[in-house]
């Protein structure tokens, strides 16, 4: 993604570059402005967001963003005991879907996920996922302390993100490797990587600042 601020005359706001300019880009920016870095404790929407990143590899999620409704339409809202009874036939519908990305192996990858969570929380009782999600959010003296352009271009993994994906690895998931995982974490605002100067930046710090952490 581009790592630079630009200036968004018609409401005049500095956002990051990465969401775009224009029309063409209205739901990157909604997605910039409205989801990405905000805190999430929801099981179903951490589960999505590590299903969507995984497809989203090698690819980029502008491509994903775009075909969200059609995924949560044919994966059954990312609810994470339906996907997990998924059967052949539905591996074999979900690769014949235009709607989505039609990858065999990440189709796969995502109903072992599903099933990895249920045996996760089957063992340690509801908000397991959220719990171990959020176990992993960086210590705040850890993290830079301004997050410009040069900064941000070298976030794309961290010790957390890669103990995340051991962990997950641990459970039997798949393409959650650490550099897809940090892309997980800023999304789901374990860190806030809006720049400095970003008209969201402090919109999300005071987010996470009020954010009950699972426990």
């Amino acid at each position: 993604m581009p790592l630079s601020l630009i200036h968004h005359l018609h409401d005049d706001h500095h956002r990051c570059s990465w969401c775009g300019q224009g029309d063409a880009f209205a739901d990157y920016i909604h997605y910039h402005d409205h989801e990405w870095g905000m805190p999430v404790a929801n099981e179903t929407r951490l589960f999505e967001k590590i299903v969507l990143e995984g497809f989203q590899s090698g690819l980029s999620w502008i491509t994903i963003l775009r075909k969200r409704d059609h995924f949560r339409q044919v994966f059954m809202g990312f609810d994470f005991e339906k996907v997990a009874r998924f059967t052949d036939q539905d591996i074999e519908r979900l690769v014949l879907d235009p709607g989505i990305i039609r990858h065999r192996g990440k189709i796969v990858s995502a109903i072992r996920n599903a099933q990895s969570v249920c045996d996760l929380i089957d063992r340690q009782g509801p908000g397991a996922l959220a719990r171990l999600v959020w176990a992993h959010e960086p210590a705040a003296k850890t993290r830079p302390a301004k997050i410009t352009p040069a900064v941000a271009s070298r976030l794309t993994q961290s010790d957390e993100s890669l103990a995340l994906s051991k962990a997950f690895k641990k459970l039997g998931m798949g393409f959650v490797g650490p550099t897809t995982m940090y892309a997980f974490m800023q999304s789901m605002g374990l860190v806030n990587d809006h720049l400095e100067g970003c008209q969201h930046r402090k919109q999300v710090e005071s987010a996470r600042k009020d954010f009950q952490r699972p426990v």
